[in-house]
């Protein structure tokens, strides 16, 4: 998940690696360390790691007794999740307060579109699929697009196949599998009118997220700076009224509190 920085104000990432398998001590001593030179931490996981790996997470802060952790974890697939990352990074050199910028993970995903090209459906279970497709999936040959956020498509691949995607200019980004087609690139990329076609490393959980191996990644972006910062910025930001951040929308990131219900003002009756 930690790519190539977008450009040189990037921040680099810190990967957190085998977290449900290495001691806890070493992985509370690690996220410590983090916390004492940062000030505050963002933990981006995908959904498809090891349950016990977000097991681990929750037990880290809880240990630490620590609200300057934020674990946040989208439905998106792993490609997706992997831009949201950077997207945070590049923000992470702007002059936006810990509570901003981890509350922007969750506005800057609806501006993601996440799909992939996969030769079998057969084991997908992140998008809705009919009983046709699963029938084509045995057909040798056959190939699928698939978007899976922002809303749920699947295609069989053809002369008139077609997935709806962003109507905002956005580049596009590709992670090859054990899968060969050049559709995304050939059609896709020109009906979404992709300002531009990059080209990544497939994450790791790719092959669990989708079903198979035989896949071939993609999503598009704002890839942007200035463009990212302007899209945060503009969005209303408020105080969590228990830890005190600041954050965008309605749930705060670092503790989880949401804002508190109104409270309807008392009526009292006089009786004449």
């Amino acid at each position: 998940m930690a790519l190539p920085a977008q450009d040189e104000r990037t921040v680099p990432a810190v990967v957190l690696k085998d977290l449900d398998r290495q001691p806890l001590e070493q992985t509370l001593d690690a996220m410590k360390n983090l916390i004492d030179h940062h000030g505050h931490v963002v933990v981006v996981c995908s959904d498809a790691v090891p349950s016990g790996v977000e097991r681990r997470l929750h037990t880290v802060r809880s240990l630490l007794e620590s609200d300057r952790i934020a674990l946040f974890r989208p439905g998106l697939p792993p490609l997706g999740l992997a831009v949201l990352a950077r997207q945070l990074r590049q923000l992470a050199s702007c002059d936006l307060s810990p509570g901003v910028l981890a509350s922007a993970g969750r506005l800057l995903t609806h501006y993601i579109h996440s799909g992939a090209v996969l030769a079998s459906v057969a084991r997908l279970d992140r998008v809705p699929v009919g009983l046709k497709a699963h029938a084509r999936s045995w057909v040798p040959g056959s190939q699928f697009g698939v978007i899976a956020h922002p809303e749920p498509q699947l295609v069989r691949i053809g002369p008139d196949a077609t997935l709806s995607g962003p109507d905002f200019g956005s580049w596009m980004l590709l992670a090859k599998g054990q899968l060969q087609s050049d559709w995304v690139g050939s059609t896709l990329a020109p009906a979404w009118n992709a300002l531009g076609l990059r080209e990544a490393d497939l994450p790791a959980e790719s092959a669990t997220w989708w079903g198979t191996g035989k896949l071939i990644e993609f999503c598009t972006y704002l890839a942007d700076l200035p463009v990212l910062y302007q899209l945060v910025t503009s969005v209303r930001q408020g105080v969590c009224h228990w830890c005190g951040i600041d954050v965008i929308g309605d749930r705060c990131v670092f503790c989880s509190a949401t804002p508190p219900v109104p409270r309807e003002p008392d009526t009292h009756r006089v009786s004449p």
